[in-house]
């Protein structure tokens, strides 16, 4: 990567990898940990890279970085989602399936597949990395593995939550200790979260 020191780009390839395994960007904590280096090290990498404009990365808050380029994809392949409206991060509220536009996001981020875009509103995930305003990239099925993130239907209603299989209920679980768990006996799942947008305006 021209313009890269080798850890620098040791650091991006790290970020970029987190992000396609979990779904979420690594905090910087996280970073120091991977290469045995003070939270100071890692501070100073992502400005650095903040600098040559191949990250974006708000601070102030934890998992907020962007990745604006990573130049070993040339050229990459674009794919348009189409957002379908709101989804809760908090109690769950009615979402109807209303066309909101596009985004156009790298098809290497989300692989092959029918994807959906949703605006996440509330904070209950906010402890894995999702916040109010974001964009959930959703992966369109209808089947899920224990204690991934997903998009579920509860009496119409349309939330994102951690799906948990117990011994004779699903349990829906937020990612904020401030909101209570979503038990049921029968859950529609609409898709598994593939990855998210956040905008800094």
């Amino acid at each position: 990567m021209k313009g890269l020191t080798k850890r620098q780009k040791e650091v991006l390839e790290f970020i970029c990898d987190f992000i396609k395994t979990h779904r979420y960007p690594p905090t910087i904590r996280e970073i120091a940990q991977n290469f045995q280096i003070s939270v100071k090290g890692g501070y100073d990498h992502l400005k650095a890279l903040q600098k040559k404009r191949y990250i974006r990365y708000d601070f102030k808050r934890s998992r907020t970085i962007e990745i604006l380029k990573y130049e070993d994809q040339k050229n990459p392949e674009m794919t348009k989602i189409p957002i379908l409206g709101n989804v809760a991060a908090g109690k769950p509220l009615f979402a109807e399936e209303n066309f909101d536009g596009e985004v156009e996001f790298p098809e290497y981020y989300i692989g092959k597949g029918k994807h959906f875009a949703l605006h996440v509103k509330g904070d209950s995930m906010k402890d894995a990395g999702i916040l109010d305003g974001d964009i959930a990239i959703i992966q369109h099925q209808n089947v899920a593995e224990n204690g991934e993130i997903v998009v579920a239907m509860l009496n119409e209603a349309v939330t994102l939550k951690r799906f948990c299989i117990e011994k004779n209920r699903i349990r829906l679980q937020s990612e904020n200790k401030a909101y209570p768990p979503i038990f049921a006996m029968d859950v529609r799942i609409l898709g598994k979260l593939a990855c998210l947008i956040r905008r800094y305006d």
